[in-house]
């Protein structure tokens, strides 16, 4: 995945960089709503999944065009599942906790469709005909730039990468974005300690602690804490 994504990226230099997070937000409470893919709708006979790009800040937006479009364009058949990959974080803001959905390959959707075959010689005409219009649906979506892989002929990705992404993707508890690092200042919010200074010792994610060490009648004392309960400088 990461070479492919190497690849894309020089189309992805001139793309725009307004602010798009109120976009992001409607789109992702969309997502949200999507059916989970079992392991059994991930692989099936003559499908393939592909990767296509768009400007990045706009996956959410494409993934909803595209799939208005397989429905107008009567391409249910052709193509089956749309996904932006994603895993939900927990990050804390002023004080408080709400969970925010983070792209794992910014500017990249992973879409499952038939297997292209126009530019195979041993393809009949109703399956490279077939293969040509799943193309155009999704080449043509507003917000798309394209696929990964060369001209008409898309790269498919390998099974062992599609099982890695979308099961990362349904990781059952929400990761923790921490906002401080090792050996920073921070000012504690809450609790005894409330406005002292100090240093972030230790971080546990999986606790949602920090161990900070504050300066206490002349002396460094380590004191573990909520994520809540301190700030950065």
């Amino acid at each position: 995945m990461a070479r492919r994504k190497k690849s894309a990226e020089a189309e992805l230099e001139e793309s725009p960089t307004e602010d798009t997070s109120e976009l992001q937000t409607e789109a992702a409470e969309e997502s949200d709503q999507r059916p989970v893919i079992t392991d059994e709708e991930m692989f099936r006979p003559g499908r393939a999944w592909y990767v296509i790009h768009t400007y990045s800040g706009y996956e959410d937006k494409a993934c909803t065009n595209l799939e208005q479009r397989i429905k107008s364009m009567d391409a249910e058949d052709l193509i089956h599942h749309v996904v932006v990959p994603s895993v939900n974080e927990i990050e804390i803001r002023d004080g408080a906790r709400r969970t925010v959905p983070r792209k794992i390959f910014p500017g990249y959707v992973l879409v499952q469709m038939i297997q292209m075959r126009q530019d195979d010689p041993d393809a009949g005409e109703q399956d490279k005909a077939r293969s040509s219009k799943a193309w155009t649906v999704v080449r043509n979506t507003p917000g798309v730039t394209g696929f990964v892989g060369s001209g008409t002929s898309p790269t498919p990705l390998d099974e062992s990468e599609v099982k890695s992404i979308l099961r990362q993707m349904r990781a059952e508890e929400p990761r923790i974005k921490v906002g401080f690092q090792t050996g920073q200042s921070v000012r504690v919010t809450d609790g005894p300690f409330v406005d002292f200074i100090g240093t972030v010792d230790e971080i546990n994610p999986e606790k949602g602690k920090v161990r900070v060490l504050v300066s206490f009648f002349g002396r460094e004392t380590p004191v573990e804490l909520d994520f809540l309960q301190v700030e950065r400088l």
